[in-house]
């Protein structure tokens, strides 16, 4: 239900209103002046407001000027009994959505509580879309203090500046080792460059070998056309083999053989093709039990592990937990739009005792949740309680 504050210093005004838009399902709000509109915006949000020009205390301009301080998107409505061209023009250079004379016309005043409804939802549309492309070029930081991450960091300024050295990122799964090959690259002199990320196991048997390395026009029943692979597509950059412990073996005989060579080769081609790439390979599995199985080759797996990296679990840096829920807590507000709110102390510490085996993908889950379904604007223990630890 969309809200109105109306704003007038006659009560029989609106009353009147009040009466009409309630009838056409706005929920209604009153201010007698400019100062007390300007306190419940302070405390509150609104659609529209409907701003009369003369009230004391103070009148309709000076409170527009306010308002476009406190609520800047807040589409405001300049109603007035005694209104001209010039205070219609300064009205809307001052932000005004518009500028109604009384005796007001119900019909013309319900289609421009309409538009400006309309135009207040197209900013929040345009300024959440304006967020998300402002932070989508920028690669999240790796958060935490604690020592475990910290050696996390350190080996990836060690690696990084080496453009050819391979790295194998272990660690189990919502822990971040996506994240670690990101700024392994960025941090990289290859960073002018993709990385191109390829998820092993989301890949059928069947097609990986394609994607990894392309394909021919008619290799196969539905090769209409050629298609360049993730390793052509990483030339001078990076290539991400993410969960590489689900990858076939027929898939690492020939991932071990660009690797040997720096060459691939197309399905159904017979052309050798030159790559220039950075491997960065991520497990959550022991891929010494997996070779002891017959599932990894030990070739390749040495290969990949010229240098090791231990993403560790967040049950492992509990003390990293609060600095990640105030780090959620702002990027859901700042990017998604959601409200802002804060978590109390007892409720902090609750979450930090809490068992994260999904790791930083369930603790982000769960930020989320707790600002949708927790009312007011802190996060307290029982929230916690009833929203987490009995799950």
């Amino acid at each position: 239900m969309h809200k109105i504050l109306l704003v007038d210093d006659e009560e029989a005004i609106r009353q009147s209103l009040r009466e009409i838009l309630e009838y056409e399902n706005y929920k209604i709000e009153e201010a007698k002046d400019g100062l007390e509109c300007t306190v419940k915006l302070k405390k509150s949000t609104y659609d529209v407001v409907l701003l009369d020009v003369k009230m004391p205390k103070m009148n309709g301009f000076d409170a527009l000027d306010r308002i476009r301080t406190i609520a800047p998107n807040t589409s405001v409505i300049m109603i007035s009994g005694h209104s001209s061209i010039p205070d219609a023009v300064e009205a809307v250079k001052k932000g005004a959505f518009d500028f109604i004379q009384k005796p007001l016309d119900i019909n013309k005043l319900q289609i421009t509580i309409k538009n400006a409804i309309n135009r207040s939802n197209l900013v929040q549309k345009t300024e959440k879309l304006e967020r998300v492309i402002r932070h989508s070029g920028k690669i999240q930081e790796i958060i935490g203090q604690s020592d475990a991450i910290q050696r996390v960091k350190e080996e990836i300024e060690m690696v990084a500046p080496m453009p050819r050295t391979r790295v194998l990122i272990t660690g189990p799964n919502g822990s971040g080792k996506e994240l670690v090959a990101r700024w392994i690259h960025e941090k990289s002199p290859r960073k002018e460059n993709s990385i191109v990320e390829v998820n092993c196991a989301a890949i059928p048997s069947e097609l990986i070998e394609s994607e990894l390395f392309g394909h021919e026009k008619g290799s196969f029943t539905s090769a209409h056309k050629k298609r360049i692979g993730k390793f052509e597509q990483a030339h001078n950059g990076t290539i991400f083999l993410d969960e590489i412990g689900d990858m076939s073996l027929s898939a690492q005989a020939k991932v071990l053989r660009a690797l040997q060579e720096n060459r691939i080769t197309r399905v159904g081609g017979e052309k050798d093709i030159k790559v220039d790439v950075r491997v960065i390979a991520a497990t959550n599995k022991d891929l010494k039990q997996e070779i002891a199985k017959g599932n990894f080759r030990e070739d390749l797996y040495h290969r990949l592990s010229v240098i090791l990296i231990h993403v560790p679990s967040l049950n492992d840096r509990r003390n990293d937990v609060p600095e990640l829920i105030n780090h959620f807590l702002d990027i859901f507000h700042n990017i998604q739009g959601l409200p802002k709110k804060t978590i109390t102390e007892k409720a902090m510490k609750e979450m930090q005792g809490h068992d994260w085996s999904g790791n930083i993908r369930q603790l982000r889950n769960t930020v989320e949740r707790l600002i949708i379904m927790t009312r007011g604007n802190e996060i307290g223990l029982e929230d916690v309680q009833k929203q987490v630890t009995k799950r």
